[in-house]
């Protein structure tokens, strides 16, 4: 039987919203941030309450046994539903798909969740969400709940699933000063770099241009690599050529697409492209800069050309939709004529 609003009320009082942090979303990135974040917070302060919540409850489940183990006496539990997290928690982590699911988080439970709280509530709660979405959905949500009488920040991420393991991932803030200064612990847990980038949305404005970079680079970097091996070069001579000169970046010199390209690292493209960032976000990211570019009257054409390859790959090979992007490598190699 679900809990009750008023049930969930009663037992939040047992301990201290204040102390308590609930993450929402465990995705790939979101459950290596929820699990550094839960670890060192544990580590500062053992009397800290731990609340996690997925749309697939197995994954909660998992989690917590999981951290239950390395920590066992760690106060951690998985709710059901993102209202349930908001009133044991003051401070609320997001991670999310995309626009669609923020909003029906926010505006279909946690917001409606602090306008019951409102004026029960001796802490301010504090929402922090790390999705890549619409800047202008991002801007709309945080209002919202700034008028349900809490604090929102954008702050979506960069370095990837490998940055989240290692808590190394750059943080970009969207939001006022007063609110980057009480975000900046939080987010310290998670990543080394925490960069205010200006008021709400800004955080997103930074990340979708960052991403559309990303994009065409790891497009053009498969292409160079493809290029390469046909004119007779070892990939991993072609790699090092690149990466110390004026063609290096992340794509070549960290997620290069050709296997055994990068000695002594381990690419997703050496675990046949598992474990990465997917197509199918990359091509979400790509359609965001589109869109918001045809919004401001801004050119992209290489933007443009990219979002349509990755949407290509995601129709024609839906198999590499959950691959790491770089598996775009493996769709042109496809196409190299024999």
């Amino acid at each position: 039987m679900r809990p009750t609003f008023r049930a969930m009320q009663v037992a939040s009082r047992s301990i201290s919203r204040s102390k308590s942090t609930s993450f929402i979303g465990l995705g790939r990135m979101g459950y290596q941030m929820a699990y550094n974040l839960f670890s060192k917070k544990y580590a500062q302060a053992s009397d800290s309450q731990f609340v996690v919540c997925d749309a697939n409850p197995e994954t909660a489940h998992t989690f917590c046994a999981s951290f239950s183990t390395q920590y066992p006496s760690a106060n951690i539990s998985f709710v059901e539903t993102p209202e349930q997290a908001a009133i044991l928690s003051s401070n609320i982590i997001t991670m999310l798909p995309s626009s669609p699911q923020v909003k029906s988080v926010y505006n279909g439970s946690i917001i409606p969740t602090l306008q019951k709280l409102h004026g029960e509530s001796p802490q301010e709660t504090f929402c922090i969400d790390s999705t890549t979405l619409d800047v202008d959905v991002a801007r709309t949500v945080a209002s919202d709940v700034s008028k349900a009488g809490a604090t929102m920040i954008d702050a979506p991420v960069s370095g990837g699933v490998a940055g989240a393991m290692a808590g190394t991932l750059s943080f970009l803030v969207g939001g006022t000063e007063e609110s980057f200064k009480m975000a900046f612990p939080i987010l310290s847990l998670m990543g080394q770099r925490i960069i205010h980038c200006g008021p709400s949305g800004s955080g997103l404005a930074a990340k979708i241009c960052n991403n559309l970079v990303l994009g065409v680079e790891q497009i053009v970097v498969a292409e160079a690599m493809l290029l390469g091996q046909r004119l007779g070069l070892d990939p991993a001579v072609l790699a090092s050529v690149i990466n110390s000169s004026t063609g290096g970046c992340w794509a070549s010199s960290v997620n290069n697409p050709v296997p055994f390209s990068l000695p002594g690292k381990s690419p997703p493209c050496e675990r046949d492209y598992d474990g990465g960032f997917a197509t199918s976000l990359m091509l979400k990211d790509m359609g965001l800069a589109s869109n918001v570019a045809e919004k401001e009257g801004t050119p992209l054409p290489l933007g443009t050309a990219a979002r349509d390859i990755y949407a290509t790959i995601v129709e024609k090979q839906p198999e590499l939709s959950t691959k790491d992007f770089s598996s775009v490598y493996r769709y042109l190699e496809q196409r190299v004529e024999k």
